[in-house]
């Protein structure tokens, strides 16, 4: 089978494609011939050296995230059948309830061999079957981008209907996190730099729009939206540079989803009394288990929600697909088809 991998840390110049024996599945796995494969901004850490601890170093195969369909199963197989069409999990050994230290190093693409090849073996366990009306691409984009939106709206966020929401920016979480929260019934503003980025989120649902390049703060905007209550709940993805506007935002009682740190990793200059004394809940993010995957899953068919693809690029343009994402230019979730 033909490959892409990571020949060192050092971005997408890196990547090189290799050819590599075709893997066999054993007595309890499966073989899954690779679709589509999804990006995140994780990713895009990963290819320079920069995301979390005990990263392989060389000749990783990145990307977490795929769907594809079922070509071989080993006898000891009984959830899936040739022909079935899965998706994968992020976490590989999460499954149910809270995490550990083993199961939060069980992602894929980081210190174990990810998505970005022709064929993979799975366990049972590490997969999910593929709601029908989804593309390979779209399906792609669930085991991250999706299950962490989903995770901070419905998970943790457990929003109710008529509850305010604000979303930053218009990547894969935050709209999957606009989709989400309209199908909970909630009201949205969107926040981007992008006027036209904008006018696509008030396609998808966005009640409310803040251009934060133009009204730095936005925090002050979305209070008044909010009648100076104050948002039930904000998707933080900016980190440091947008952390104050988001507590600006919150209202007492409320939630920041915790999930990003696209503009920094420390909390500046916020005050912690302002987060204490207004009981302000900062909910960390990460992904989800498999159960939860499964049960977003069955939302998904249900509601019949399309995740938003902005494009998908070709197997021998992987490169290009990074810089892509790098260049912030995307709306929606950037794939690569293989």
């Amino acid at each position: 089978m033909k490959a892409v991998v990571l020949a060192s840390p050092d971005g997408p110049s890196a990547l090189v494609f290799k050819d590599l024996p075709d893997p066999k599945p054993g007595h309890d796995e499966i073989l899954v011939r690779i679709r589509a494969t999804s990006l995140n901004y994780r990713d895009v850490l990963i290819l320079d050296g920069a995301y979390r601890k005990l990263q392989k170093q060389q000749d990783l195969i990145p990307l977490s995230d795929a769907a594809g369909d079922v070509v071989e199963v080993g006898s000891g197989v009984e959830k899936f059948q040739v022909g079935d069409r899965v998706t994968a999990n992020f976490f590989s050994e999460w499954l149910a309830g809270e995490p550990d230290k083993e199961t939060m190093h069980s992602d894929w693409g980081r210190n174990r061999d990810g998505m970005l090849c022709q064929l993979k073996v799975f366990k049972a366990h590490h997969l999910v079957k593929t709601p029908t009306h989804l593309s390979d691409a779209e399906a792609a984009t669930l085991p991250c981008a999706g299950l962490t939106a989903w995770s901070s709206i419905i998970g943790e966020g457990k929003i109710k209907p008529g509850e305010l929401v604000l979303t930053q920016g218009t990547g894969g979480v935050s709209l999957f996190a606009l989709q989400f929260a309209k199908m909970a019934g909630a009201e949205v503003i969107a926040t981007s730099s992008s006027n036209q980025k904008l006018a696509k989120a008030q396609k998808l649902g966005a009640a409310h729009l803040i251009n934060y390049k133009d009204n730095p703060n936005w925090g002050e905007i979305a209070l008044d939206i909010s009648h100076g209550k104050g948002v039930d709940h904000v998707v933080e993805l900016g980190g440091t540079q947008t952390l104050k506007q988001s507590l600006m935002a919150i209202r007492p009682g409320g939630t920041l989803g915790m999930i990003g740190v696209l503009s920094g990793a420390t909390l500046g200059d916020i005050l912690l009394p302002f987060i204490v004394s207004r009981k302000v809940r900062m909910q960390g993010v990460t992904v989800g288990s498999a159960e939860e995957m499964a049960v977003m899953c069955r939302a998904i068919a249900l509601h019949k929600l399309k995740p938003v693809v902005d494009k998908t690029f070709p197997f021998e343009e992987a490169k290009e697909a990074f810089m892509y994402i790098q260049s912030g230019a995307h709306f929606g979730n950037v794939c690569i088809g293989v």
